[in-house]
């Protein structure tokens, strides 16, 4: 049941409209005067105030004034004799829901007060998922106690309330975009857009027109004017990720605006200004790319004011055991599943893995696991090929002999997972980039590195010599 404060100084009126809105089934309230009206507004969980304006002493305007600061999101329908178009204005922008002129239309009234409330359960609603929204981008549900990621999490609560620029590079599947929005959700800009875009998915002409908008006409089929992101990100968060896929003319671009901190729409001539805070997420080693000059250095420090780097999956150990049973009860709990139990043993396979696809990986093995495992204690058998393959004895996951080269060992490691990507995928070089879950250029990179080109590039190469 909502509970409804009228007010008005004529009796046989709070008499007639308390009738007409216990029918609707509301609980009604009734002052005669502000005084009544602001005590019943402190100690009674009112869902919405109709008060005339005309009231002795204090009037229906005090009444609207008093509510708006202390209790900002309760509707307030203001009703009068004497209504004029500058009262009504006058109203409207002091915070009031509506206004209706006496003598009213009681349906009319009914109506105005079902939009009122609508708001204010809009409204509750909203401030409800905002702190759902808030509580689900907190630091504290990025799951890891290791050192390095701690690291990450206190530089990244340092810096959030700033308006600099953060960098933050790490390894595909690492949660790279997981701190990025904690960062947004913990900085005062946590109320306005967070807008994601992947430089790395869009054709050069295509990203240049989701950055900064375009104009009617700038080319074909731009037949309206459209947003950039840039103006969507406005007082907000804009995450660039994939920075090093943008071509060198977007880049140019790009520093204009954060330099000048305005846009210039595709096909447009007017001069935009724009407040965003630029986070950049990478997976590429953007200094590298600055030396063979496919990257821009002067963009590179604009955008690199302060770094982070997201430890890989390998490198923190100590977090596998928390991530695991955290994809256990997400996927257990999702798929109406008893929950799974790992053993020590499976524990140690999971600990001596490299995992490559980061926690990326982790948790799509922990929900295919779920998903077609039905006993409730997780077995060597439940677990798929590549993993066991990596460690046949979990006991001596840890053990380093004399002369241990890792970089070495990691190499032969990722040739072995491009080349089994690569005969997976039949050679098609989207659908690998997919399986490892890396962008095609980090995918070149590794097969030029590895020396596994195609038979095709290999054949064109011998064809042109």
């Amino acid at each position: 049941m909502e509970n409804i404060l009228i007010v008005d100084d004529e009796k046989g009126i709070l008499d007639l409209l308390t009738v007409v809105f216990q029918k609707q089934g509301f609980k009604v309230f009734t002052a005669m005067n502000a005084e009544k009206a602001f005590t019943l507004i402190n100690e009674e969980d009112i869902d919405l105030v109709l008060t005339d304006i005309k009231l002795p002493q204090k009037s229906g305007m005090d009444i609207l004034t008093y509510t708006v600061k202390t209790k900002p999101n309760l509707p307030v329908v203001l009703m009068t004799a004497y209504g004029t178009i500058n009262q009504a204005v006058k109203a409207l922008k002091a915070g009031a829901t509506d206004y209706i002129v006496k003598p009213f239309d009681i349906e009319e009234l009914q109506i105005i007060v079902k939009k009122g409330l609508e708001r204010r359960s809009l409204q509750a609603e909203n401030i409800r998922l905002k702190k759902e929204l808030y509580k689900k981008n907190e630091f504290e549900n990025i799951v890891g106690k290791s050192k390095k990621i701690q690291d990450v999490f206190d530089l990244s609560k340092k810096i959030a309330d700033t308006d600099s620029t953060v960098l933050i590079s790490g390894e595909s599947g690492t949660g790279k975009e997981m701190v990025a929005r904690a960062i947004h959700y913990l900085s005062r800009r946590r109320d306005k857009p967070f807008v994601s875009l992947n430089c790395g998915a869009l054709p050069e002409n295509l990203l240049e027109s989701e950055l900064f908008g375009h104009v009617k006409g700038a080319f074909t089929g731009a037949v309206i004017n459209k947003k950039g992101m840039f103006e969507v990100a406005d007082k907000g968060s804009l995450m660039l990720d994939e920075i090093g896929e943008m071509s060198p003319l977007t880049q140019v671009k790009v520093l204009r605006a954060l330099q000048e901190k305005s846009i210039r729409k595709v096909g447009g001539t007017q001069e935009i200004p724009v407040d965003v805070r630029i986070i950049s997420v990478t997976n590429q080693n953007l200094k590298e790319m600055i030396k063979d000059g496919s990257f821009r250095e002067d963009l590179f420090y604009r955008l690199n004011v302060i770094s982070l780097k997201i430890p890989p999956l390998r490198e923190r150990t100590e977090d596998i055991p928390l991530l695991v049973n955290h994809f256990l009860k997400k996927y257990c709990l999702k798929m109406d599943r008893k929950m799974k139990r790992i053993t020590p043993e499976i524990m140690k396979i999971f600990e001596a893995y490299f995992w490559p696809g980061n926690i990326r990986e982790l948790e799509n093995m922990i929900e295919r696991i779920v998903a077609i495992e039905e006993r409730e204690t997780i077995t060597r058998d439940c677990l798929p090929h590549e993993l066991l393959g990596m460690q046949s004895d979990p006991d001596k996951a840890h053990e380093i002999s004399p002369g241990f080269d890792l970089n070495k060992t990691l190499d032969e490691i990722s040739r072995q997972y491009v080349k089994e990507a690569l005969d997976r995928a039949k050679n098609n070089l989207k659908q690998t980039s997919d399986i490892l879950g890396i962008n095609y250029r980090s995918l070149r990179y590794l097969i030029d590195k590895f020396d596994l080109k195609l038979r095709s590039e290999k054949s064109r190469q011998q064809g042109t010599r």
